[in-house]
């Protein structure tokens, strides 16, 4: 991915940045002050005061003069830079490296990290990496109170540097790496609520088509009353005989489509407001998989003795078929699904005869996580990036379950282990 084309991938959130800025010069202009008239400590803070009075020009220009809310990822750099610059030249004069506040020079680095692009973090940390070296031996003494002058040995002066640059590279490493995981998530969870979305608009669709099936039954009546009534007295012309049969027939054929449609009010309410056991569930779905696929499909209920009754769940419904759904895509021939319960726990357990979980996958704990690739290069295109098992995992999980990947011991495949608490199950 190009440097200049990652803007709207990553950004700043301009309000966020400007109020950081703005409290950062707050404090510099109050150590200033304090140094310079409190404690007397003699050294040029007027140009001090001069330079940070030029950063708060550029704060009023990016808080007023970008409109955007969002900062661009090349812009975010520049400005991230300056800010580098500017705190770089305040410790020139005020002892470089020997000055207690030298750490603070991190935060740009450490704030890109976790927003922009990865190869904006590694500019600014190479920047921050040049002003250390050269304050480190170029600078301005560290203020102090008459004659009395702050010495540092070498081998400390050296290793502050060294120290804080160790700091730096900690700790954009890692805010690297948690940027992009929550980046990774964060679409993740958009992909959930999408196909949520979409399951919900199914949903509210055939609703509306039990609605219109039940308003266009008067009208249709009575076109075919009508039709039925101009084929007995005009059913001898020739000319408009073919004609009125055709509109009989297809007013006939309107009916049954709209009487499949159709739900009355007693049907309706026992479709949504009913309970409905995880049995219920499999079943349906094992169904739906049946008509497009030639696997075998094996649902075991011998020790599923205590069933929990709970309202229709769009959210378990989907996950449960993301999981069948896998195991139908891996398996070679068949599908097992066993449901167990007793007093306290229900468990789904489906397992499937194919290549099982990638192993590097279970030995990690991945599983579960959006966006992953095993290392197995052998059988790379056989997986995907683990977004479906991620979906699955999360539904169900929001809904009380817990989740378990295995290989099974028994027929090498892959085994997914559902687990709800029955006073769980019976609230969801």
């Amino acid at each position: 991915m190009k440097f200049l084309k990652t803007s709207n991938l990553y950004s700043l959130n301009k309000s966020t940045y400007v109020n950081l800025r703005w409290i950062a010069y707050i404090g510099q202009i109050s150590a200033i002050l304090i140094v310079q008239f409190f404690l007397e400590y003699k050294f040029d803070y007027f140009f001090c005061i001069s330079i940070i009075f030029f950063s708060v020009l550029t704060n009023l220009y990016l808080q007023f003069k970008i409109k955007d809310n969002q900062i661009n990822n090349f812009t975010s750099t520049i400005y991230l830079s300056y800010d580098i610059l500017q705190l770089g030249t305040l410790l020139f004069f005020t002892g470089g490296v020997t000055n207690p506040f030298v750490f603070l020079i991190l935060v740009p680095a450490v704030f890109s990290s976790q927003y922009l692009h990865f190869i904006s973090s590694i500019i600014l940390v190479a920047f921050i990496i040049i002003i250390l070296l050269v304050l480190t031996f170029f600078s301005h003494s560290l203020p102090h109170p008459g004659e009395l002058h702050f010495h540092t040995p070498d081998y400390y002066l050296y290793a502050i540097p060294v120290s804080v640059i160790i700091g730096l590279i900690f700790l954009v490493y890692f805010g690297v790496k948690f940027g992009e995981e929550s980046r990774i998530r964060k679409k993740a969870y958009d992909k959930i609520q999408e196909i949520m979305a979409k399951e919900n608009e199914l949903l509210s669709l055939g609703g509306q088509a039990a609605a219109a099936a039940h308003s266009l039954g008067t009208p249709l009546s009575t076109i075919l009353l009508t039709a039925k009534e101009l084929q007995k007295e005009f059913g001898n012309n020739y000319k408009i005989k073919k004609d009125l049969d055709l509109l009989v027939v297809q007013s006939n054929r309107c009916r049954e489509i709209l009487k499949k449609l159709s739900l009355n009010p007693i049907i309706e309410d026992e479709f949504i407001d009913s309970n409905f056991s995880l049995n219920d569930y499999v079943n349906e779905i094992v169904r739906s998989y049946k008509e497009i696929s030639n696997k075998e499909f094996i649902i075991n209920l011998e020790h599923y003795k205590n069933p929990i009754n709970m309202q229709k769940s769009t959210e378990i419904i989907y996950g449960l078929r993301n999981f069948i759904g896998n195991a139908n895509k891996f398996s070679k021939k068949k599908i097992e699904i066993f449901l167990s319960s007793d007093k306290k726990t229900t468990n789904i357990t489906i397992r499937d005869d194919g290549p099982g979980f990638p192993k590097d996958l279970i030995d990690k704990h991945r599983l579960g996580e959006p966006y992953i690739r095993t290392a197995d290069r052998a059988h790379i295109t056989k997986y995907g990036l683990g977004l479906g098992t991620f979906i699955g995992k999360t539904l169900l999980e929001k809904n009380f379950a817990n989740i378990i990947f295995l290989n099974s011991d028994i027929t090498g495949g892959a085994e997914v282990i559902i687990q709800w608490k029955n006073k769980d199950l019976a609230n969801t």
